[in-house]
């Protein structure tokens, strides 16, 4: 099998999945694709929706004392909770992290999926998943974790794909070489001379900013206007091309 790796999730966490999932959903022209019953052993339910084959996935806490809690509590609700990737070997990824000294915090093995996940103190920003699922090498192939039918949920009327993922950093090329070393990418320049990880269908920006955080997503729409508005009727102060919602930036493009 030929090495790869493409962004599969980003995952937001929100005190409670409503009004957050209803909100995305409304503004963005986006479906709810499955809520994964799994996820409640870690005292967590959730939503995922898709943007293209990207899928977006909000989990709130249902709980005292789970991972995603105590996340919003250090935040104060700020930043986006996960990066997951899917890839050919998971576990080798896993290996590779160890070597630098980031640990693996869950593997999560349900046939035929299998994922690992690395810890969010040692990735720093946020948590970084590898996963695979047997025989389906795929983008459009099963991915059980966004449901059996996944692929007729995804609607591009509205908004058409997810474009970049911005990650906040008090020394953003050091978290840049940090995440590109674990995903195994190598570190460019945008346009501007700022440091990204550019994958096979996303691109992943480093900015300057306080803390270490996965700060805004920039989605490609059919009409930024009627979006803009879809943000302002629900209640979202916008800015520019820009709201926040589910504790990151949402901008359009």
């Amino acid at each position: 099998m030929a090495s790869y790796v493409r962004l599969r999730q980003i995952c937001l966490v929100a005190p409670h999945l409503e009004p957050v999932i209803s909100d995305i959903a409304d503004i963005m022209g986006l479906n709810v694709c499955y809520r994964d019953g799994n996820v409640a052993k870690y005292g967590l339910e959730n939503a995922l929706l898709p943007v293209d084959t990207i899928l977006l996935e909000v989990v709130a806490p249902i709980q005292q004392g789970t991972a995603a809690g105590r996340f919003l509590h250090k935040t104060g609700g700020r930043g986006g909770y996960m990066a997951i990737f899917c890839c050919d070997d998971p576990d080798e990824r896993g290996r590779r992290a160890r070597e630098m000294g980031v640990r693996i915090a869950n593997i999560i093995d349900h046939a035929p999926y299998h994922g690992v996940q690395l810890h969010p103190r040692d990735c720093r920003a946020a948590f970084i998943e590898f996963n695979h699922t047997a025989g389906s090498d795929d983008i459009l192939g099963p991915y059980p974790p966004a449901g059996p039918e996944w692929q007729k949920s995804i609607r591009k009327d509205v908004t058409q794909v997810l474009t970049a993922v911005e990650m906040e950093s008090p020394g953003p090329r050091q978290l840049a070489e940090h995440w590109g070393k674990i995903i195994g990418i190598p570190v460019g320049k945008d346009k501007n001379g700022e440091p990204e990880l550019r994958l096979p269908n996303c691109v992943f920006r480093f900015v300057t900013g306080e803390s270490d955080l996965m700060s805004a997503l920039t989605f490609r729409v059919g009409d930024v206007a009627s979006v803009r508005e879809a943000a302002r009727s629900r209640g979202y102060a916008v800015s520019g091309n820009s709201f926040v919602l589910g504790g990151v930036t949402f901008h359009l493009s």
